[in-house]
């Protein structure tokens, strides 16, 4: 691995992990599509910004960026609180218009200079290595590695200063409000944290990748753990591991960096999606399965019982009569049999069904439970 690899690698797992944690609770709060909002309304700040200083390294392009960023936020729920629209209606009203300003005052007074919407969409990690911070004729490395760092340094200070405040905001923000924790101030911090975050990756990034660092490793998380101690862990970990192996898909494809990057967070946000241990869908399909044999084997107790004891015992208690009386499929109803047979439920004596002590106790329960 060469320098120059290891260079662009780091730069990636920083943005990744500044992303992931602002992004955590804006997946929490289900604001993740305001990430991409931010990530585009912000253009005509860094433009005005670049216009007024003339330099695309001056800090009053952060200021700017996060400025317009706080005011789509305020323009979005200003709409909202109209009620003549929903959130996503205004989120997608906001930001296009803001975005196109943009991008108009790019074309028309920004064509000449590198601020251009490919790179702002796009992004280039591979140019990242070449724009060096030197001090005193030392090459101290990449300028956008200790930009994110320190995005990223201000955004573990924020969580780990705030975090019980952004908890309680977060999952109530009404007893947040009670006991004066200003969770409208908190709202527009983060807003605020995320418009700095999009803003510093733009250059090294683009919008896009910012989006897909910022909802999809949090997301993953949050279908890992209900913990937010442990989410946040999580996102931070999966983003970092998405951006060096979406590097090294790159290398092998000789394709985008940030592409890559964006399709390997797609990819395991959709294995976390299919084999979560508890949510995913394959978890999910294999307790719907086991919850709906339980359920028949239990209505298979409650038939037997309630016919035990009658007259017509030897006939009612056979699995030929079980599709009249439960209205089961012959096969479903031989599958629920050996079921509750392998399960100590029931037994057979002859060709009648009779049910064991375990069977017994587990009709009474259900028919007291309900």
């Amino acid at each position: 691995m060469t320098l120059f690899q290891l260079e662009i690698q780091l730069v990636a797992a920083i943005v990744a992990g500044a992303c992931a944690l602002p992004g955590t609770f804006l997946v929490l709060r289900s604001m993740a599509m305001m990430s991409d909002a931010i990530s585009h309304a912000i253009l005509p700040g860094l433009v005005v910004a670049f216009f007024l200083t003339g330099s695309l390294n001056s800090p009053l392009l952060l200021a700017g960026g996060a400025a317009v960023g706080v005011c789509t936020v305020a323009l979005v729920e200003l709409v909202r609180r109209t009620r003549l629209v929903r959130e996503d209606a205004a989120i997608g009203l906001v930001f296009p218009a803001l975005f196109s300003a943009g991008v108009i005052l790019i074309a028309r007074y920004a064509g000449d200079v590198h601020l251009d919407t490919d790179a702002v969409l796009l992004g280039e990690l591979a140019l990242a290595p070449f724009d060096r911070w030197i001090v005193g004729g030392y090459d101290l490395g990449p300028q956008a590695l200790y930009t994110m760092s320190t995005v990223a340094l201000a955004s573990v200070l924020f969580v780990t200063l705030f975090y019980k405040e952004l908890q309680l905001a977060t999952f109530d923000a009404a007893l947040a409000a009670t006991l004066g924790l200003m969770p409208v101030v908190l709202h527009y911090a983060l807003m605020a944290l995320v418009s700095v975050t999009a803003v510093a990756a733009f250059d090294a990034v683009g919008s896009i990748l910012v989006v897909a660092l910022m909802v999809g490793p949090p997301a993953a998380a949050h279908l890992l753990t209900d913990r937010l101690d442990r989410m946040v862990f999580l996102g931070v970990g999966i983003g970092v591991g998405c951006a060096v192996s979406g590097y090294w898909l790159a290398h092998a494809l000789d394709a985008s960096i940030a592409g890559s990057m964006a399709t390997t967070v797609g990819v395991a946000f959709l294995y976390v999606f299919l084999f979560a241990p508890a949510r995913g869908v394959v978890a999910v399909q294999r307790r719907r399965r086991r919850q709906r044999w339980t359920f028949a084997c239990k209505m298979l107790t409650i038939h037997l019982m309630q016919h035990e004891n009658l007259p017509d015992a030897a006939l009612e208690c056979h699995i030929d009569h079980l599709q009249d009386h439960l209205r089961w499929e012959v096969d479903f109803a031989g599958n629920v049999v050996r079921q509750a047979t392998q399960a100590g439920l029931i037994g057979q004596v002859g060709s009648q069904l009779v049910l064991t002590t375990a069977g017994r106790r587990l009709a009474n329960e259900a028919i007291v439970r309900d």
